[in-house]
């Protein structure tokens, strides 16, 4: 199993196909406005749990998915992000809920492999449209709220996105310890 793990996490990696629409920086953050098309996703949902838990359990799932454990038995390779949808509370602190989702890479994105874990669901989606800002490290929840406050105060009360959730990207493997990339996320209305 790890070896199917390990060969999804170090082949290559397809990237999530978007289009930077604009840039920007208020209060020293640094956003962009993009465009990212859609298409078939893997998707895991995991309630109960903490945020950093959650995401964990659910990420291991969806490379296992990816790794070969499908109906055909095929490793489809690594896309980026893995993106999880996080609900934050009123305080904005995030609930004990989230719904992780990878591109299910191009080559498989018209007849996707069925997951060997009924857990897994595979969702269409249409494109959006987001607001995104960077940061680096191994993100966990406080880096993600953190950032989601940062991203919320330099776009100010002008900007339609959606409240009720926003998206916490990581682009790099674990064993991956300099350079990371990681984004949050805020879906345009």
């Amino acid at each position: 199993m790890f070896g199917m793990i390990r060969n999804s996490l170090f082949g290559s990696v397809e990237g999530w196909p978007c289009q930077v629409l604009s840039r920007g920086e208020k209060e020293e953050v640094t956003y962009e406005e993009r465009t990212c098309e859609g298409g078939k996703f893997a998707t895991v949902e995991v309630a109960g749990k903490q945020f950093d838990e959650a995401s964990k359990e659910a990420v291991l799932k969806l490379l296992k998915y990816v790794g070969g454990t499908n109906d055909k038995g095929v490793g489809m390779g690594m896309t980026a992000p893995v993106s999880i949808t996080a609900f934050p509370g009123e305080d904005g602190s995030l609930q004990q809920k989230v719904k992780v989702s990878l591109r299910i890479p191009s080559q498989y994105q018209d007849s996707p492999p069925r997951p060997g874990d009924e857990s897994i669901q595979i969702e269409e989606r249409e494109g959006i449209t987001i607001y995104s800002t960077q940061f680096g490290g191994y993100a966990k929840e406080e880096d993600y709220v953190n950032y989601a406050a940062k991203l919320r105060s330099a776009l100010g009360s002008e900007a339609a996105y959606h409240k009720d959730f926003y998206l916490c990207n990581g682009y790099d493997p674990p064993m991956k310890p300099y350079w990371r990339r990681n984004e949050v996320w805020f879906v345009k209305e």
